[in-house]
């Protein structure tokens, strides 16, 4: 275990180690196991897909949206 309080690092210093906690478990995804819900989920999303072949919306139409409602 750590042996130094997190509140006692500056903020920064916090951040990177959040980041680098996420990106060393961002690099193991193959070792996190879908849940049955989320099999069922993304099968029922690609199966929608099939009938109606709508792409959805860009990412940045999708952050457009979200900014103007911030």
């Amino acid at each position: 275990m750590m042996n130094t309080k997190l509140t006692e690092l500056p903020i920064d210093e916090r951040i990177q180690l959040v980041e680098d906690l996420w990106d060393s478990i961002a690099s193991d995804q193959k070792m996190l196991r879908l849940t049955t819900e989320q099999k069922a989920e993304l099968n029922r999303r690609l199966n929608t897909y099939e009938v109606d072949k709508n792409p959805g919306r860009s990412a940045l139409e999708a952050i457009a949206e979200i900014r103007c409602n911030l």
